[in-house]
């Protein structure tokens, strides 16, 4: 398995989210997929790296509203500097959801349109307001560590932070660049559930070959929830020990 491609959000106003995004992030316009009943929308930063991270918007056409659970967290994008970042997101009208100082001078949260929580992370590396990490809750950290570690040969990177009430892990390919988005392990100590909501979609992990991976996978006992045949052998998804909805894309 390679690196995260992208990660998918439910909007329910294609025009207004493109705008939010295009206007605050300075997101660019990736790709475009038309169907019947739907629409996908790649955005990004325009100096992605190569394996740099997309997001996708997916706007269904009949007008349905999203719920937002709690079993993902957010997107976190990259800047050279949280302040003044912050500071110019205030400027241009965007809600005051949580500034630097209610977090320390470490972080910052803003909302897009439909209510996806996007951090906002201080980096020396990668493209300005570029994905850094998306965050999920997770009910199990062993297991959780060993899914990502066994089925997709995930590596944790190091990074982790322990606190009193919680603990985040950090998962990437092995030898990925800085620049590559991770995924952000979430782990409350008090032994909650989770929802999974609709609002958010899936994480997508590239390979080279769709069928070699899924066979793979398929020895690694994942759920067979959608496989490559029944996806047109364009794609294919399975899902982590949580639930969560992970997308095999073959590499562009």
């Amino acid at each position: 398995m390679g690196s995260l491609d992208h990660v998918m959000i439910r909007v329910e106003d294609l025009n207004e989210s493109l705008e939010w995004y295009q206007t605050h992030l300075d997101y660019e316009e990736k790709g475009r997929w038309e169907a019947d009943t739907f629409t996908n929308v790649l955005i990004g930063a325009e100096d992605i790296h190569d394996n740099g991270a997309k997001l996708e918007l997916t706007y269904n056409h009949d007008g349905r509203s999203y719920e937002m659970g709690d079993a993902w967290g957010h997107i976190a994008v990259r800047v050279g500097d949280l302040e003044t970042a912050y500071e110019n997101l205030m400027d241009e009208g965007v809600e005051d959801y949580r500034d630097p100082e209610s977090c320390g001078g470490n972080y910052a949260f803003v909302k897009d349109p439909d209510g996806h929580e996007i951090e906002i992370v201080e980096r020396d590396h990668g493209a300005q307001w570029s994905l850094d990490h998306t965050m999920i809750r997770i009910e199990d950290p062993d297991d959780a560590l060993g899914w990502w570690t066994r089925k997709l040969e995930y590596a944790y990177t190091g990074e982790r932070w322990e606190a009193d009430t919680f603990a985040n892990y950090f998962m990437k390919p092995v030898d990925a660049a800085p620049e590559e988005m991770a995924v952000e392990l979430t782990y409350n100590y008090d032994g909650r559930s989770y929802e999974m909501g609709d609002a958010w979609g899936h994480l997508a992990v590239r390979t080279e070959d769709l069928e070699s991976a899924w066979d793979d996978l398929m020895a690694r006992d994942v759920e067979d929830y959608r496989d490559p045949e029944s996806c047109d052998n364009r794609y294919a998804f399975t899902k982590d020990q949580d639930g969560h909805e992970i997308e095999i894309v073959t590499a562009n």
